[in-house]
């Protein structure tokens, strides 16, 4: 039977850094109240006229070389994001021929903060059947273009940053370094505590002056109710990972969690009691990424030694759907 590795990480974010102090200038809030409920400090936002597919390409390239191949030698394309560049087609199609691949399948996933992990599972099934043997697996976002960056919008807009992380998976037949589960989730009756309502196909016309003016076309969330069900389906997550495979806690090398709230990670820590040394969070620097947060994550912590061969690395997500999910890999 084939198994699927990680060949290579990469992110991109770009260049525009925004500030908790930038965002006082925006809306009524302050670098105190978003640092003390988020434990965020800034963010990346885009330039004009950058879209998803411009960030994943950047993400994608450092990911391929780190992989040492080319785009030609690539099976499959797999893109989560939340924030396509157009309503259709999807933003993977674009990334293909931004990189100048060859007429391969790339396809979109819509699972938004849990959308990397998902996307990981199905290049790791795709790869085990032996159908494909190097798959690109993509998370990009522009949030900065749909975000409300007024004081109606402050409890949201000051989560999101822009960015885009990347890896290749590829096949091989070593038992040891590899892909050793993934576990996908989903309760949907809880659908519209996170989510943004409009432009929606169940009505006609999709988006109206009305909808605009009522800002339902920005994303909407009920903190509490997503904190307390993050808490308690990130340990569910990681620890039916840890039992698929039969490890504890204590054998982790480094667990990465989705970067939704610093605060979520830091309760889910000390819950599982994990040591703080074997948590990566970068959500200070970059904010919530959504698909791209792991990926980014991931990249950052294999090019600071916190990820080595040999490394037991766990990922894990929750958010909105409300999706969850988790992913054990031996490095």
């Amino acid at each position: 039977m084939f198994h699927s590795k990680i060949l290579g990480t990469g992110f991109y974010v770009p260049p525009r850094v925004v500030t908790n102090f930038d965002m006082e200038k925006l809306m009524d809030t302050s670098n105190e109240w978003i640092l003390e409920r988020t434990g965020i400090e800034e963010r990346r936002f885009v330039d004009e006229g950058v879209g998803v597919a411009d960030l994943a390409l950047e993400a994608a390239k450092q990911a391929l070389k780190k992989a040492g191949i080319e785009p030609r030698d690539l099976d499959f394309i797999i893109l989560a994001t939340l924030s396509p560049d157009y309503t259709f087609p999807g933003s993977a199609v674009l990334l293909q021929d931004k990189l100048g691949a060859n007429t391969i399948g790339a396809l979109d996933v819509r699972n938004q903060c849990s959308g990397f992990i998902y996307s990981l599972s199905i290049a790791d099934q795709y790869i085990k059947t032996g159908h494909y043997q190097r798959i690109l697996v993509v998370g990009a976002e522009t949030h900065s273009t749909g975000i409300d960056l007024t004081t109606r919008g402050r409890d949201v807009a000051v989560l999101f940053g822009d960015g885009a992380g990347a890896v290749v998976v590829g096949s091989t037949e070593e038992e040891g370094k590899r892909i050793l589960s993934t576990h996908l989730h989903s309760e949907g009756k809880y659908a519209k505590e996170l989510w943004i309502e409009a432009p929606g196909s169940i009505y006609h016309p999709r988006l109206t002056h009305e909808m605009i003016d009522q800002g339902r076309h920005f994303p909407k969330m009920k903190g509490r109710v997503v904190f307390r069900h993050a808490a308690v389906r990130f340990p569910e997550a990681i620890n039916e990972a840890l039992e698929a495979n039969n490890y504890q806690i204590s054998d982790i090398d480094l667990l990465i969690l989705h970067q939704a709230n610093l605060r979520i990670n830091e309760f889910v820590a000390r819950s599982l009691e994990i040591p703080e040394e074997k948590v990566y969070n970068n959500i200070q620097r970059y904010g919530n990424t959504t698909a791209a947060s792991i990926p980014i994550a991931l990249d950052e912590a294999v090019e600071e030694g916190k990820v080595k061969e040999g490394s037991l690395v766990l990922l894990a997500s929750f958010g909105s759907g409300f999706t969850w999910a988790s992913a054990l890999i031996r490095w």
